[in-house]
């Protein structure tokens, strides 16, 4: 009898139990649409994300000899040190970074970079630009990552917070599946092909980039009032982007401007751009690098 009585008190338990369930799932579903008309819908999706969203990152160097425009340029000695370096010491110091490597395709800037302690992954020469040496460096890591940093090796005054900016503005948008970054353009650099400028939308979304100065006006001079800005080499990718990038035939305006982040405008991909504050250009030139090191005395970097 004892055991009958058990048996259904625990059936009636489990009803009860269930009926309750029932009616606080009920009770949730209704409170999440309220929340949902209340705050919009992509808004709550956005709290619903895991909250390591994009969590893992790796910073990726790509260098090679074969510069049409500096060739050697990534063992060029800035003030006692190899350009790579100098870039591969500044891009350590980001917090957001869970491994750094260089990615070659010259056994001399490998043997440079291993022997100040970086990390080679070696790439073909078939490469056709940056972002593919990236992405063959990055099936060749043993670890998994969400983001992909591409840092420039000819930035050797590249600052840890920009990169760490870029990373964070790409875990925050999943919208997009590139993130950049800009600084104010000076105006002797207005007409210089070798600064590229972006323009980009209220969102912080880029909307072009141009070798040109943008936007141009009537006059076909620069507005000393305009807010121009200059595009800065680094540049971070969601890692199922990068992998299909290869993939994505070249496009006019990248193959017109030469410039490979345009294949991902054109091919109707959203990027978000950080503005950020930095005076320092990159070395794309053998004049450049007397401008960097007279920068770097003055400032007391060594």
């Amino acid at each position: 009898m004892s055991d009958s009585m058990s048996i259904c008190t625990s059936s009636s338990s489990g009803s009860s139990s269930s009926s309750t369930a029932k009616a606080w799932i009920v009770h949730g579903l209704a409170a999440g649409a309220a929340v949902a008309v209340a705050i919009g819908a992509h808004a709550y999706m956005y709290l619903l994300r895991p909250t390591k969203f994009r969590s893992r990152v790796v910073g990726i160097i790509p260098a090679r000899m074969a510069s049409s425009r500096f060739h050697g340029k990534p063992l060029i000695q800035i003030l006692g040190k190899p350009m790579i370096q100098r870039t591969w010491e500044r891009t350590k110091l980001a917090t957001t970074l869970d491994h750094v490597v260089v990615a070659t395709d010259d056994e001399k800037i490998a043997e440079c970079c291993r022997g100040f302690g970086a990390d080679v992954i070696m790439t073909a020469e078939s490469c056709r630009n940056g972002t593919e040496r990236c992405n063959e460096a990055l099936q060749k890591l043993q670890n998994k990552y969400d983001v992909v940093v591409n840092i420039q090796g000819d930035e050797p005054l590249v600052e840890p917070e920009i990169i760490d900016g870029i990373v964070k503005a790409l875990q925050e948008a999943p919208d997009a599946v590139f993130s950049t970054a800009v600084t104010s353009l000076k105006s002797e650099d207005a007409f210089d092909t070798n600064r590229v400028k972006c323009v980009m939308d209220n969102r912080g979304y880029a909307i072009y980039f141009s070798r040109g100065l943008i936007p141009h006006n009537k006059s076909g001079k620069a507005n000393p009032q305009f807010p121009y800005l200059l595009h800065l080499g680094i540049q971070s990718y969601d890692t199922k982007f990068l992998k299909i990038y290869p993939e994505l035939p070249p496009t006019p305006l990248q193959l017109e401007e030469d410039l490979e982040q345009l294949k991902v405008l054109e091919n109707g991909y959203r990027m978000k751009v950080i503005k950020v504050e930095h005076d320092a250009h990159g070395v794309d030139t053998p004049e450049d690098v007397e401008k960097i090191e007279n920068y770097m005395r003055e400032r007391n970097l060594s």
